[in-house]
């Protein structure tokens, strides 16, 4: 009875193990193909599955996540013969587990090989200066040209890219003297135009000088003229208010010796006077009516007597 015992635990033991076995769970971004009889039954996707013990196997797991590879460079020939290494990065995501798990022997393989024939049938169209500036459009073609390929496997590739283009030592040589005279030429461009720039400046400052100048001469002489015409106009404005006042004092003159009722006797010698003041010393020969000529003697006299006394 013990032995019974214990064999009937080892045989429970054995068939949990066996059932505990049978349960499998995926998790997320991943699928799992499963064959029965080595046949293909079924892809699981995520969550709990349970398989039949014995008969059936998981035959491949696969990532579902975008994946990402490096592959060494390859000796590629350009269209003008020259040979360069270029390294590829491949971008690619599985969408048919099935066709994956049966599709190729080797999918990175595959695809690396895939890769490599690719870009040496889309180098030798171009030749080495289209293939140095052409990354995008050699991108473009690869990944079009390698989606169709790998589509059979259940792979769907997203990009691909160019990692480096590495020309042979000669040219690149040839390319760093060439980018220095371009940069020498283009300094040289530059610096001309600089200098072209400074000349223009410089004439465009010494025209704007020769105007500022010259409206400045031109305010200046503005200036001048109606300064001379004010003192002109003041000067006038002088003489004519000087005459005015020698006017008013004639006009009061007349008025008051009018007012005085002077006899012929005063006004013939104020009339003296006045033929005095002309002459000034300066007349040689002044004519003197008859009437002043006997005031004047009568003046004569008057002073005489004045002196005797």
């Amino acid at each position: 009875m013990p032995g019974i015992v214990i064999a009937l635990i080892i045989l429970i033991i054995i068939a949990f193990l066996i059932v505990v076995s049978c349960i499998k769970v995926v998790p997320q971004a991943h699928a799992v193909v499963v064959e029965r009889l080595g046949g293909f039954l079924a892809t699981w996707g995520v969550g709990i599955h349970f398989k039949a013990p014995f008969i059936d196997r998981i035959a491949k797991r696969v990532l579902l996540k975008e994946q990402v590879v490096d592959f060494p460079p390859q000796p590629v020939i350009t269209k003008d013969n020259v040979t360069m290494q270029i390294d590829t990065v491949v971008y690619f995501q599985i969408t048919d587990p099935k066709l994956y798990a049966y599709g190729v022997e080797n999918p990175i393989m595959a695809i690396e090989n895939l890769t490599a024939t690719t870009l040496r049938n889309i180098i030798g169209d171009l030749e080495l200066d289209e293939t140095l500036t052409s990354r995008e459009t050699i991108n473009t073609k690869m990944r079009a040209s390698l989606d169709v390929a790998t589509d059979p496997w259940g792979i769907k590739v997203n990009r691909v890219e160019l990692k480096n283009i590495i020309p042979p030592a000669a040219i690149q040589d040839a390319m760093e003297k060439q980018m220095k005279a371009e940069r020498e030429r283009r300094e040289a461009i530059l610096r001309a135009e600089g200098e072209k720039k400074s000349t223009v400046l410089v004439a465009e400052g010494k025209k704007e000088s020769a105007i500022l100048d010259a409206e400045a001469e031109k305010q200046a002489a503005i200036l001048r003229a109606e300064a001379k015409k004010e003192a002109t106009i003041r000067e006038a404005e002088g003489q004519a208010e000087a005459i005015l006042k020698i006017q008013q004092a004639n006009a009061d003159g007349l008025r008051m010796l009018k007012e005085a009722a002077p006899d012929s006797n005063v006004i013939q010698l104020k009339s003296l006077e006045a033929f005095a003041k002309a002459a000034d010393g300066k007349a040689t020969k002044i004519i003197i009516p008859s009437e002043i000529q006997g005031m004047a003697g009568l003046a004569k006299s008057i002073v005489e007597v004045g002196k005797e006394g």
